[in-house]
């Protein structure tokens, strides 16, 4: 009898647990039976960092079930602050901004925030507190390339600056090399230049071949952006310049893995985010103030440094093996509550 009543008992704590989980199994995702509508709205299209950017906004986008239609500015304020516009008279449901300049978005954002819109803000900063900002912790990210450069190349040598002022990622990590200039004099920019016109390499390639040209003693250029150091690579090719001269920048790619891996290349480190996680948080961050959660003003990624060095003896060739060996650099936990579905 005392076996079948533990028998008994045992069944129906099981019945319990069973019910316990069919209730916890029902439970609704987080926006089921409204497909949200965001709007992507970016003016930063070339290269392949924002390419990896939008990956990772449709992949988390996709784990939410939400609709994203992109807005491609190309490099046109302009025309991004139109698209902005056309966004907020659809009424989507969330907006991303994806760069851009804080004078041509900040009173269309406004009115956004205004209209019930819930917007985040990649790499710009439009001024205001129901904007969180998503950023690179671009300081770090400058300061692991120039620590990566003089312990390369000490602290007494000729630099070219590939910089355009306005941006705020790149505003950001210039003020890391206005910094180290200041407490290195032996570190001296002969030469600064950049563009952000189309194609940028080539044009950047233009601009670096006629400084290389004018300051023939240059031993480091500093690219904190990765189509600046494309071009600056094709300028140092071109000249014959590769054993004499050495590329530090920002951000990362398959293009990028590939020029760095070449035999003799002068680019030889990059400090940088996953740009495929940067576009998952931006839309997590969205996700959060949809659901009516607070999300920090300024949510920032962690970069890692990755040298030519690194690529080398851990034979990374792509973005596929820099991922697998990695981990540091293939995810974040970075606003990730426990209701958010993962991509």
């Amino acid at each position: 009898m005392k076996n079948i009543k533990k028998f008994g008992l045992l069944c129906t704590v099981m019945l319990g647990v069973m019910s316990s989980v069919g209730v916890h199994a029902e439970t609704k995702a987080p926006f089921e039976g409204k497909q949200k509508r965001i709007a992507h709205v970016r003016y930063l299209s070339q290269g392949d960092f924002p390419e990896l950017y939008l990956k990772g906004v449709k992949r988390q986008a996709d784990a939410l079930g939400f609709k994203v239609d992109v807005y491609d500015a190309r490099q046109d304020a302009a025309l991004q602050r139109n698209q902005l516009e056309q966004a907020i008279m659809k009424g989507y449901d969330g907006i991303i901004l994806q760069h851009g300049f804080t004078d041509s978005l900040k009173d269309l954002a406004d009115t956004a925030v205004k209209n019930g819109i819930k917007v985040v803000a990649f790499d710009i900063n439009a001024q205001n507190p129901a904007i969180p900002q998503i950023n690179q912790d671009d300081q770090l990210i400058a300061e692991l390339s120039l620590e990566q450069a003089m312990k390369d190349n000490g602290k007494d040598w000729k630099a070219a600056y590939v910089y355009v002022p306005g941006i705020p990622p790149l505003d950001r990590r210039d003020e890391v090399f206005t910094t180290l200039k200041k407490n290195n004099p032996g570190i001296v920019e002969v030469a600064r230049f950049g563009t952000m016109s189309n194609p940028i390499p080539n044009q950047v390639a233009d601009q670096a071949a006629a400084v290389l040209r004018a300051n023939p003693d240059i031993k480091v250029i500093f690219s904190p952006y990765d189509e600046f150091a494309k071009g600056a690579k094709i300028a140092v090719d071109e000249a014959g310049l590769s054993n004499n001269v050495k590329i530090y920048s920002a951000d990362i790619s398959n293009s990028d893995i590939q020029a760095m891996r070449e035999p003799g290349s002068a680019w030889v480190a990059t400090a940088t985010t996953n740009p495929s996680v940067m576009g998952e948080v931006s839309v997590r961050a969205l996700a959060m103030l949809l659901k009516g959660e607070d999300v920090p003003p300024l949510v920032t990624v962690p970069p890692v440094l990755i040298t030519q060095e690194t690529l080398k003896a851990n034979d990374i060739k792509n973005m596929d093996d820099l991922l697998a060996k990695n981990p540091e650099f293939s995810k974040s936990s970075v606003l990730m509550p426990e209701w958010m579905p993962q991509p």
